[in-house]
């Protein structure tokens, strides 16, 4: 396994990382037994962003006897309250949940402390005003966090982080698909529709901002690389093509300051594939030719959120609704953080009443009651 300097932090961590956000819904064992698996390729990095007890516990397990061998990333500010996934700037939260982090690691320090996803302006101003960036420094003071490191899907908030000086490391969402789009606060946009004009090369902001952290030491590991496996599949790849895990995982170590890729895996065969970077061949990687050779994409009978929809006569966001549906189906398991987005909106798919006065105003033809149907199933109201 070959090693990169994640910036000015000077660690050396495997290309092939470990996202460790599918580890809970699996039997305690195997999940531990895959991490050690991992550990066994020489896979030394593994992202904690998830707050749940049984996570952090596998984790925890899977690390005992060989804790000096692995670098964790563990995010402050992701907490566990009611049985429920919350991001929170409140230090009543944030410290109980960053102890019980070292606790169940078995650990009495953590590599690479994460201020935890920023992707907003507002919310960026107010934290690095905040009782809460003062604990994060007081952590890397007292040795608790080894290095600063912050997660955010949004360039702009990446350059902001860039320019603190203190914050060494950022864990970024990389994928030809969110390349082409342009610098947002709605993670959720950078799912939606992708026209001629947005396949046609690479978003200045997001090149800029790749340019900044190779030039400032700021290293970068990779969230999302495989666009929630969207861009594995042919019928839900935004580019009508499908591409290999070789190739996603190289375009994401070819973007300049990128140290390592944070893949999830199920299975050891998965670890495998992803380790099987490491040997493949030039034309295995080759991730140009296929964007070079995809159809133009189209939206007949695809949601892309414009909201000519509106109004609906019991006011369900619809765009939203759709958003939400299309993120949590582009995946094997709903996050978290989906459930709690569309937990929070004022009206759910389950109160359409299938007047179906939307669809006649969408441009692009969309069954729009049949999907409010399949949502509603899908989160269970």
């Amino acid at each position: 396994m070959r090693k990169r300097k994640l910036g000015k932090t000077g660690i050396e961590v495997s290309e092939i990382g470990f996202g460790g956000e599918w580890l809970a819904r699996h039997e305690f064992e195997e999940s531990v037994e895959l991490l050690r698996y991992a550990h066994d390729k020489d896979i030394n990095i593994v992202d904690c962003w998830m707050p749940d007890p049984k996570s952090r516990d596998i984790i925890g397990t899977a690390m005992e006897g060989c804790r000096d061998s692995w670098y964790v990333q563990g995010h402050i500010g992701s907490t566990y309250q009611n049985g429920q996934y919350v991001r929170t700037r409140d230090m009543k939260h944030v410290e109980p949940a960053f102890l019980d982090l070292l606790k169940r690691m078995k650990t009495d320090y953590i590599d690479l402390g994460m201020i935890h996803y920023i992707d907003s302006l507002k919310e960026w101003n107010t934290v690095m005003n905040s009782d809460y960036i003062e604990y994060v420094h007081k952590l890397h003071r007292d040795g608790i966090i080894r290095h600063i490191g912050l997660s955010t899907h949004n360039p702009v908030i990446g350059k902001l982080a860039v320019e603190t000086g203190f914050i060494e490391m950022i864990l970024f969402s990389i994928n030809p698909a969110f390349d082409m789009r342009p610098a947002t606060e709605d993670l959720y946009s950078m799912f939606g529709g992708y026209d001629k004009d947005q396949l046609s090369g690479i978003d200045p902001e997001r090149v800029s901002f790749y340019q900044l952290c190779e030039k400032r030491g700021v290293g970068l590991t990779v969230m999302k690389g495989f666009f929630g496996g969207a861009l594995l599949d042919k019928e839900r790849s935004p580019f009508g093509v499908a591409f290999t895990p070789v190739q996603l995982i190289h375009y994401a170590l070819t973007r300049p300051a990128v140290a390592s890729i944070m893949c999830g895996y199920d299975t050891t065969a998965q670890i495998d594939d992803a380790v099987g970077y490491e040997t493949a061949s030039d034309d295995e990687r080759d991730y140009a030719s296929v964007i070079a050779a995809a159809p133009f994409h189209s939206y007949s009978g695809i949601c892309t959120y414009c909201g000519h929809c509106k109004p609906c006569p019991v006011d369900i966001d619809i765009a939203m609704v759709n958003k939400l549906y299309d993120l949590a189906t582009a995946q094997p398991e709903i996050p978290e953080s989906i459930i709690e987005h569309y937990k929070a909106l004022e009206h759910h798919a389950s109160e359409c009443i299938g007047c179906t006065g939307c669809e006649a105003r969408c441009p692009f033809g969309v069954k729009i009651s049949d999907r409010m149907k399949k949502t509603s199933a899908a989160f269970g109201w």
